[in-house]
C-alpha cells in the first residue's frame, strides 16, 4: 500500500541532530552481551524495528482503510465521505486532510505520467472536477499544492512562488465553501511561511484561525514554524508565542506542551551537552508537556505527537522511567517529530527506545515493574 508518511514536519520543525543520533546508535548496537545497553526492547512487548509504522504518530485505522481503497481504486468517494463525517474544527480532520494531500503528492512524485501513463493522484483531480463545491476536496487540493511546492521546487525560485500563489488562491476558494472551517486558513499558514508574509498579513490570517478554532494545536505548531523562520529563528519571539498559547490553554488542552516544541525548534542554537536537557528551561517545558499529557483526553489526536517529543527529551535528560511510560503508549507508530525528520524514522526511534530500556534496567527497572 502506497501511503505517505504523515509528516507534521510539513507544518512544523525542520531541524534534527542526526550526527548525534548516529553516534548514540553506535553506542547501542555495539555493546557487549550482558552490558545494560544490551537490554532487549522486545521483552517489554515493544514492536520490532522493522515492523514500526512510519506513516502516522498513532493509530487511525479508518484513515488507513480509506487510503487503501482510494489508492487501489483511484475513486475519491471514500475519502470524501470520511472527511464529511469528521468534525470540521478538530485536529483529526486536519491530519486527514494532510494525509490525503500527501498521498496524492507522493503518487504524483512516483508516477508523474506521460504519453501513455496516467499521472499519480488522478483521483484528487477527478474529485475537484466532479465535486467542485465539496469543501473537503477543496481543502485537500490546497494542501496538495502546498506539499507540491515544498517537495518539487526550490524555495525562492519562480516555480516555487507560482505554486504557492496557486495554493493561496485554492485556500481562498476552500474558505468560501466552508466559512466556519479553520482548515483552509491553517493550510495558508504554510503558504505564509513559503511566501514570507509580512507580520500584519500573518496576524490577520491568524485571527481568522483563532475565531474558528482557538485551541487548535496543529495550527499553533504551524504558526510557530512561521515565527521562527520569518524572524530568523528568534527564540524570544517563539517563546513568547508558545508561552502565551500555554497560558490561555483551556483545561485538557495540549497547548500546554507548546513551549517544549519551541525548545526543540531551537536545539541547533544551544550547547549540546547532557546538562542542557536537565536545565531549568527544558525541565519546565517538559513538565508542562507532561501535565498536558496527563490532563488530555485519551483520544486527542495530538496526544501521540506530544508523547513522541517527550520521549526524545526524557531520554536526553536520562529520565528513564518517565520515558518508558511514554513509550508504552505510542510504541508501534513513529510518524511524528522528531523521528520523521530523519531519513530512517524507525531506526532513530529504535535508538531512543533502546537507550530508554537500557537506562531503565540499569536503574533497577524490569518488565515486571513497568506500569501498563
Amino acid at each position: 500500500m502506497e501511503i505517505l508518511f504523515v509528516l507534521m514536519a510539513v507544518l512544523m520543525i525542520s531541524f534534527v541532530l542526526l550526527p548525534f543520533l548516529r553516534r548514540r546508535r553506535g553506542m547501542v548496537e555495539q555493546v557487549p552481551a550482558g552490558h545494560p545497553d544490551a537490554a532487549d526492547p522486545e521483552t517489554y512487548g515493544f514492536v520490532r524495528t522493522e515492523e514500526l509504522d512510519i506513516r502516522m504518530p498513532g493509530p487511525d485505522q479508518d484513515l488507513l482503510d480509506v487510503l487503501d481503497v482510494v489508492q487501489h481504486t483511484q475513486d475519491y468517494r471514500a475519502a470524501q465521505q470520511l472527511l464529511a463525517g469528521t468534525e470540521t474544527a478538530g485536529e483529526l480532520r486536519w491530519q486527514r486532510v494532510q494525509a490525503f494531500a500527501g498521498a496524492a503528492a507522493l503518487e504524483l512524485q512516483q508516477r508523474p505520467g506521460g504519453v501513455s501513463e496516467t499521472p499519480g493522484g488522478q483521483w484528487l483531480r477527478v474529485w475537484r472536477t466532479e465535486a467542485p463545491k465539496d469543501a473537503g476536496g477543496a481543502a485537500v487540493h490546497a494542501e496538495f499544492l502546498v506539499q507540491q511546492a515544498w517537495r518539487t521546487s526550490t524555495r525562492g525560485t519562480d516555480d516555487f512562488r507560482i505554486i504557492m500563489e496557486e495554493a493561496k488562491d485554492a485556500c481562498g476558494q476552500a474558505a468560501l465553501l466552508s466559512p466556519g472551517d479553520p482548515i483552509p486558513y491553517i493550510v495558508e499558514l504554510s503558504v505564509a511561511r513559503g511566501l514570507q508574509y509580512e507580520q500584519k498579513e500573518f496576524e490577520q490570517l491568524w485571527l481568522k484561525i483563532l475565531d474558528r478554532a482557538p485551541a487548535h494545536m496543529g495550527a499553533h505548531l504551524a504558526a510557530l514554524h512561521y515565527w521562527c523562520e520569518k524572524w530568523h529563528g528568534s527564540r524570544e519571539l517563539a517563546n513568547t508565542f508558545t508561552e502565551a498559547a500555554a497560558a490561555r490553554a483551556p483545561q485538557g488542552s495540549l497547548l500546554a506542551a507548546m513551549p517544549l516544541f519551541a525548545v526543540f525548534e531551537h536545539l541547533p542554537e544551544v550547547n549540546l551537552v547532557s546538562s542542557f536537557y536537565q536545565s531549568e528551561v527544558v525541565t519546565k517545558a517538559m513538565h508542562g508537556a507532561l501535565f498536558a499529557v496527563h490532563a488530555a483526553r485519551p483520544d486527542d489526536p495530538m496526544l501521540a505527537h506530544v508523547r513522541h517529543l517527550l520521549i526524545f527529551f526524557l531520554v536526553r535528560a536520562e529520565r528513564w522511567s518517565e520515558a518508558m511510560n511514554q513509550l508504552i503508549h505510542v510504541d508501534g507508530h513513529v510518524g511524528a517529530l522528531p523521528w520523521t525528520l530523519s531519513p530512517d524514522p524507525a531506526g532513530e526511534f529504535a535508538v531512543y527506545r533502546a537507550l530508554a530500556v537500557a537506562g531503565y534496567e540499569a536503574n533497577g527497572g524490569s518488565p515486571a515493574t513497568l506500569p501498563h
